[in-house]
């Protein structure tokens, strides 16, 4: 039983999907106006830990992740470098997909754009007019009407009585009937993008684009929505007003919130300069394995602190895990099967699954794996496992890595030159050239290949860079 802990509720609930077997995700995804930084990955990152588990555990997801290529921040940027918003965007979207990638984020099934969506935000900007809650402006703006939604408040926990905070909520430009209420759709302003559309001239605000691209793609009701604490309020509480009131229906039924990522003691956030950029880090020679095991390590509603050990951390970890897949994978030991390897192998799946299960308590997890590779390398040690053996260790970490994405990956194959270099360190030491042996030792090394000479003879792993940590 996979349970999450919902943040509208504030209890730890059972994972029951709309659909059976079949779970809808939305995640906030990336504000195209410059590079993401590690904290936005973070949250990133923790939706597709969960996306990655739950087809683990054999349910068919749907994961939407939007991109916002319209607000504030976009036309500031693209008037300050003498270019348009599409090209800011496409700029800052290539860059982002090439960071999820080099850290191993699913590719979400759906990236929908808001400037693609706008249609759709007219005719939800529509219903909600019909419905009288909104309300146009003399300037052509619309907006959502706090006073008809009673409801409002209820997942950030607020007095609905009390005034709108926020980095995006203006203070205000346009005049409105009620402080608090918050803007549909922006009347047309110069040096602005405008659409013409049947509730006028303007363009979206941010809060609309969201709710009518997630009610595009998975329904005007689905499982869960993803993103950092930062979005509770105001952009998660006004999606949840704008989407009920116009469908009457219950908007999203598990809300999930990763905590801030901290560096220097302090939230990371491009608005202070408090930041580490994922292309930076990986310029700098940081490992990409090393930035996701450390973003993933500790679970998601618990704040995590950024800092220079951070990278060094996780590297040491991930040495651990390639250091037993490279013993296992030269390992050679004739003889019978261990006899006690199946139970290992059962009680580390059990409770590898029941830390996830428990709203993805990673940490749990991540200690499950390292306890079982003591144990195997205890086993490699008294050579208590066959060859066969072996090789069902390593498919059984693979298959768990399924959920983690951390393991170094098989098909990166040796360049041409190192793998000849290998082979020529294992005919130095087959003909007892020591001296020549230890030089291309060193040769490797520098390349950032550690070699180990064992019973079972040479074996080499990469060795997990942490410069820029």
């Amino acid at each position: 039983m996979i349970r999450l802990s919902d943040t509208l509720s504030g209890e730890l609930r059972e994972l029951v999907p709309l659909e059976p077997s079949r779970v809808r995700i939305y995640t906030c995804g990336p504000t195209v106006y410059g590079p993401a930084h590690i904290g936005n990955f973070r949250s990133f990152l923790f939706a597709d830990l969960l996306v990655r588990y739950l087809r683990y555990r054999g349910l068919d997801v749907t994961w939407v992740m939007n991109v916002t290529d319209v607000d504030d921040k976009i036309i500031k940027g693209a008037a300050a470098a003498g270019t348009g918003i599409e090209e800011l965007a496409e700029k800052w979207l290539a860059r982002f997909l090439a960071d999820a990638a080099a850290l191993r984020m699913t590719t979400p099934d759906v990236l929908p754009r808001a400037t693609r969506h706008i249609d759709e935000m007219v005719v939800l900007i529509s219903t909600l007019i019909d419905g009288a809650h909104a309300y146009r402006t003399e300037d052509g703006s619309i907006f959502f009407r706090i006073a008809s939604w009673p409801a409002y408040g209820a997942l950030a926990r607020l007095d609905p009585e009390q005034l709108r905070v926020g980095e995006r909520v203006e203070a205000d430009e346009y005049a409105k009937d009620d402080v608090r209420d918050f803007a549909l759709w922006k009347g047309p302003k110069p040096g602005e993008p405008v659409w013409e559309t049947a509730i006028g001239p303007g363009r979206p605000g941010w809060h609309i684009e969201c709710s009518a691209m997630s009610m595009a793609h998975l329904g005007p009701s689905f499982d869960i929505h993803t993103g950092g604490v930062d979005l509770i309020f105001p952009h998660h509480e006004d999606e949840i007003a704008q989407s009920e009131a116009a469908t009457g229906q219950t908007f999203v039924r598990t809300w999930l919130h990763s905590a801030h990522l901290q560096m220097g003691g302090a939230k990371m956030a491009k608005s202070t300069g408090n930041i580490a950029r994922v292309s930076e880090l990986l310029e700098a020679g940081a490992s990409p394995r090393a930035i996701r095991y450390a973003l993933i390590s500790v679970n998601y509603r618990q704040s995590m602190s950024y800092n220079d050990d951070s990278l060094p951390a996780a590297a040491a970890a991930l040495d651990r895990l390639d250091g037993v897949i490279a013993a296992l994978a030269t390992y050679r030991q004739d003889g019978p099967d261990d006899a006690a390897l199946d139970d290992a192998l059962s009680s580390t799946r059990t409770a590898f699954e029941a830390a996830l299960d428990d709203d993805l308590n990673i940490s749990a997890a991540l200690g499950a794996v390292h306890d079982f590779v003591r144990d195997v390398n205890r086993r490699i040690a008294a050579r208590t496992v066959s060859t066969a053996d072996a090789g069902r260790i390593v498919a059984f970490l693979r298959d768990l890595d399924r959920v983690l994405a951390i393991l170094d990956d098989p098909a990166d194959g040796l360049e041409p030159e190192l793998a000849m270099l290998l082979e020529q360190r294992a005919a130095a030491r087959a003909a007892h050239d020591w001296a020549a042996s230890d030089r291309l030792r060193d040769q490797l090394a520098t390349a950032g290949i550690v070699v180990e000479d064992t019973a079972d003879g040479q074996r080499w792993r990469r060795v997990v860079g942490v410069a820029g940590g």
